[in-house]
């Protein structure tokens, strides 16, 4: 983390402890946060392009609680999959994980946007545990108000994948492309924050392990909506969104609330897609309350 962000130096007084797992054939990077007696455990699934490291503010903001947050195979320091990124190949990855680290089945599982579709696409084998869902996909990409932007950003990872390993590589791990897609995301007014995320992207967007699972991830990103899996999720979930997401915008995330009987919708105002970088201690303080 960075010295802008004021959590940073709490985030250094919690203890952290790392795995190496074999995880559905991936060599999966995991690092263990907080007291390893806490009363509560969340495993925290990332977004895409990112690493677990996105989410480190709000480990640090609930210093009380254990978090359990690795990097998604391939991307940060876990290695690929044996077979192609789809949401299926990643929520059996996920089961896989939990059954490794939390056999008990009391962790609470955490699932930030991409994250959101592979928790919803293992959503009946994790029925009987608690979900947040922060900024999820809603409505499905390729059909939502930002298609065209969505059709934009297909014909670049496509294009990235089919160029010469050097230009391809250059042109997905591009700091102007970052930087357009930091820019395209943050809403908050904070010189300071500002330069602090687009930091963190520049950092950590481009730790992705090769071009085609780049490519791979993208497409599982835009294949599915958790709207289409909403029946399946048990009373009690909760919906943590941005108020100004044009991701995913508030409009489908109610529309998402109102098709999941019994979930909790949790609007975070002044925010969009990245609550957990612009306003980490609004949703701590909405798990705490939950949490009671």
């Amino acid at each position: 983390m960075s010295l802008h962000n004021p959590l940073e130096q709490r985030l250094t007084d919690i203890p952290v402890r790392e795995q190496h797992l074999t995880v559905c054939g991936s060599e999966t990077r995991v690092w263990s946060y907080g007291p390893e007696t806490a009363d509560h455990t969340i495993f925290l699934v990332h977004g895409f392009r990112g690493t677990h490291h996105g989410l480190l503010s709000l480990v640090a903001a609930m210093p009380d609680v254990r978090f359990i947050a690795p990097d998604l195979p391939g991307f940060g320091e876990s290695s690929p999959l044996p077979r192609p990124h789809t949401l299926d190949a990643y929520a059996e990855w996920l089961q896989d994980a939990l059954n490794q680290l939390d056999p008990a089945g009391t962790a609470i599982v955490l699932g930030h946007s991409f994250g959101s579709l592979i928790v919803a696409r293992q959503v009946q084998r994790l029925r009987d545990r608690r979900i947040v869902l922060v900024n999820p996909i809603s409505e499905n990409a390729l059909s939502g108000p930002e298609r065209i932007g969505t059709a934009i950003a297909v014909g670049y990872y496509r294009l990235g994948a089919v160029l010469p390993a050097p230009l391809g590589q250059a042109l997905l791990s591009s700091p102007v492309i970052t930087r357009i897609m930091s820019e395209l995301m943050v809403t908050t007014r904070s010189s300071a924050l500002r330069r602090w995320i687009h930091d963190q992207h520049h950092r950590y967007f481009s730790r992705f392990t090769g071009r085609e699972v780049l490519l791979e991830a993208f497409q599982a990103s835009v294949s599915d909506a958790v709207s289409a899996h909403a029946p399946e999720f048990q009373p009690g979930t909760q919906l943590v969104v941005g108020e100004r997401d044009a991701i995913a915008p508030l409009a489908a995330s109610r529309r998402l609330h109102e098709a999941m009987p019994g979930s909790q919708l949790h609007i975070v105002g002044g925010v969009g897609h990245l609550i957990h970088y612009e306003a980490p201690l609004a949703l701590a303080r909405i798990l705490r309350e939950w949490l009671g």
